[in-house]
């Protein structure tokens, strides 16, 4: 039986270039260097990894990248969802070739489907796919995956597990409570940040986890000490992660807050695909004055040259405080004041 996907798994963010292309130097370090800060997976293709808005071609390109560079140091759970069945199961085989452990796919997006249609989708693909499956729950964007068709998916070998990004506890409970005493190897895995802790409570097995592509150490941490037992210092460390998440998820154009805090730990990663107006550019700018502040917190990452102003946590005030704050340093500094 093939190991037990658990723990944490990086869903990557993708560098690119001054023209817009896969930085692939940039993504092999990437890679080397999440796995050195002690993630237990990768996962190319995700929601974080903006994968809508890449070609199928470069999809392939960055599985074939990633699988390359990991060398077998750790497991690759690789998106594989396509426009349709057909293509999602080429895509599986591919990717089974290229030596990834599993593939993630998500429920089918932009139709509304009943859950038997959803049913259908993913037993097609069960029926047909070389590599193992992990269903993948996004409801926000993707018809949504109940618990009893969850039941039903469950009693296909090849699906082994499913990827729940709702943040819902209670159904990630109702999930476990009945899918575990069917298919005890079932794994469950979540891909909300900020409730991390206790959906390992639980009883879930680890989480894709948008934040550890900027602090791949402290999710490694907040999961080595939940599993430990150390609830009181694991929820500590949660809600430190739960201010940083809350900051990079809302307060910029999704994944782009992620985007500003990696290039806070010294990557490259160029502008993403979506086009911003000038406004959203310099509130970008302001923004990550307010976030490497909360990072400086953490001991990762140098505080912003000017210092740190004082933060009420109500981001908006933040970022006024933060800009009058290194206005009022800039002046210092130049005998202004």
């Amino acid at each position: 039986m093939a190991e037990r996907l658990q723990g944490i798994f990086t869903p990557m963010l993708v560098p690119l270039d001054e023209h817009g292309r896969i930085n692939e130097a940039e993504l092999r370090r990437f890679v080397s260097w999440l796995i050195s800060r002690g993630v237990h997976g990768l996962y190319p293709n995700g929601s974080t990894g903006e994968f809508t808005r890449l070609t199928a071609e470069e999809r392939k390109q960055i599985v074939q990248i990633t699988c390359d560079e990991t060398r077998g140091r750790v497991p690759i759970l690789a998106g594989a969802a396509e426009a349709n069945a057909k293509e999602t199961i080429e895509a599986c085989e591919l990717y089974h070739s290229y030596g990834a452990r599993a593939v993630a796919i998500v429920s089918p997006i932009y139709y509304r489907l009943s859950p038997e249609s959803v049913f259908a989708y993913f037993r097609e693909i069960a029926q047909h796919s070389p590599i193992d499956v992990t269903l993948y729950n996004i409801p926000m964007f993707a018809s949504p995956i109940d618990v009893p068709t969850i039941r039903r998916l469950a009693e296909f070998e090849k699906i082994v597990g499913i990827k729940d990004s709702s943040g819902d506890v209670a159904f990630m409970m109702r999930m476990i409570a009945t899918v575990r005493p069917l298919r005890p190897d079932f794994t469950f895995l979540t891909g909300w940040d900020c409730v991390l802790v206790p959906m390992l409570v639980a009883g879930c097995d680890g989480g894709t986890n948008a934040a550890s592509n900027v602090v791949p150490e402290l999710m490694r941490s907040l999961y080595d000490m939940a599993r430990a037992g150390q609830l009181e210092q694991a929820m500590k460390l949660q809600n430190r992660i739960l201010e940083l998440f809350d900051v990079m998820l809302n307060q910029f154009e999704f994944p782009d807050g992620f985007r500003a805090g990696v290039e806070m730990r010294g990557f490259n990663f160029g502008r993403s695909r979506q086009p911003q107006s000038q406004a959203q550019q310099a509130d970008r700018a302001a923004l990550k004055s307010v976030l490497q502040c909360i990072l400086a917190d953490t001991g990762l990452v140098e505080p912003p040259a000017a210092g740190c102003g004082l933060r009420t946590g109500n981001v908006n005030g933040d970022k006024l405080e933060q800009i009058v704050f290194e206005v009022m340093e800039t002046l210092r500094q130049k005998g202004m004041l």
